[in-house]
């Protein structure tokens, strides 16, 4: 499949997979990409999973029509696109692999064998091929240490690494952002600053495409991408709505929960709702970072908040959410601690902002409760 003129697309679609990374649904797939640069140099750009080597072999095989590849670029060491460089190696022997000091490192960890034929490139390094000039952009963090970027200076092409990459195969069709998001701060989503550092980066450079290693290439309207990019690494919401993350055993607290939601879509109000047990908490966890609002519904359970709640919020802190409001519902029948339990272990985050109207219920709604819930829904309607 061509990307331009000469280069060209030899990745794979995994649809045998059911958990990206072993915790993220996928259920259309994932796409490990690869590419190559056809010039006086041939320049192959990452592998892919080891599942899939003797596809990606074949698609390189056809891509060269009987040439061999001068160089492998290793931007990045994480398994699902370097598990085959020695599989490359043992095919095409004289390919020159090019990385940072960090990626030859781990490549060592990887695979316990010194690699003799290598080029060691720095920071703003560049290689010719030919027509094609290849910048090497360092991006540590974004997510791993040895990540790098690859500038085809000429074309004007980021090859962007896992950046601006998305859950779902290549061969589905699924909206962009919202898979996006849930990649991004679910894998990239703690690293907000270097992030940050590599957009600054960009910003210098005259970008006609972007080729990432999962996720479609792109090449319309890509200011909307590195718009979202650089409102999701500042951590700011991309929308008013609300979110409604809840836990419950009985059910009293699922009906406060929907309760509410019910109240805040009569007021026009976007609402997102999870049941923590049951939804896909990755989904929950990209739309507490898309929204401006959440609202945590628990019961108190063993004297703290019940397990899929503290998953939950385990994971928002993790990815270090910031610049939120938040309301909460907890219900007990008996010395209630999830208000508690939940600010306490929110209480690392910066500009959080906590709603008045705490809803707390003794075991079933009342006719308080019923107003507390008014009253949540008119500070979230005035925020």
């Amino acid at each position: 499949m061509n990307v331009t003129e000469n280069i060209y697309y030899v990745g794979v679609n995994d649809h045998k997979i059911d958990l990206f990374e072993g915790q993220y649904p996928v259920s259309n797939g994932m796409a490990y990409n690869s590419y190559i640069i056809m010039d006086e140099k041939i320049a192959i750009m990452d592998t892919v999973d080891i599942n899939f080597t003797d596809e990606w072999l074949e698609n390189i095989k056809k891509t060269l029509n009987g040439k061999k590849p001068d160089y492998l670029i290793i931007q990045h060491m994480e398994p699902d696109h370097s598990s085959n460089i020695i599989n490359l190696l043992n095919t095409y022997p004289e390919t020159i692999l090019v990385g940072n000091p960090k990626t030859f490192l781990m490549i060592e960890q990887f695979f316990h064998t010194d690699i003799k034929n290598k080029l060691v490139v720095k920071d703003n390094d560049i290689l010719s091929l030919g027509n094609h000039e290849l910048k090497f952009i360092f991006a540590p963090m974004v997510h791993w240490p040895e990540v790098m970027l690859t500038y085809e200076i000429n074309q004007k092409i980021l090859f962007s690494a896992d950046a601006f990459g998305k859950f779902g195969a290549l061969d589905k069709d699924e909206d962009w952002d919202d898979e996006a998001r849930r990649y991004y701060f679910g894998i990239v989503g703690k690293y907000g600053k270097p992030v940050q550092a590599l957009l600054k980066k960009a910003s210098s450079l005259e970008i006609n495409m972007i080729c990432p290693l999962h996720g479609p290439v792109l090449s319309n309207n890509l200011n909307h991408y590195i718009d979202l990019y650089d409102k999701w690494s500042k951590y700011e919401s991309e929308d008013k709505g609300v979110l409604i993350a809840y836990a419950s055993v009985y059910g009293n607290t699922k009906k406060a929960a929907l309760l509410l939601k019910e109240k805040l879509e009569k007021e026009n109000i976007k609402v997102s709702c999870y049941d923590l047990a049951r939804d896909d908490m990755t989904k929950a966890i990209s739309d507490a970072f898309k929204y401006q609002n959440i609202i945590l519904a628990s019961i108190t359970y063993n004297a703290s908040v019940f397990p899929y709640m503290n998953t939950f919020i385990s994971h928002l802190v993790e990815r270090n959410l910031q610049n939120k409001n938040i309301g909460i519902i907890e219900n007990s029948s008996w010395a209630p601690m999830a208000s508690k339990t939940i600010t306490n272990k929110l209480s690392e985050l910066s500009n959080i902002f906590y709603f008045n109207s705490l809803v707390s219920i003794k075991s079933s709604l009342n006719d308080d409760n019923i107003k507390q819930i008014d009253d949540l829904v008119l500070e979230i309607k005035n925020v």
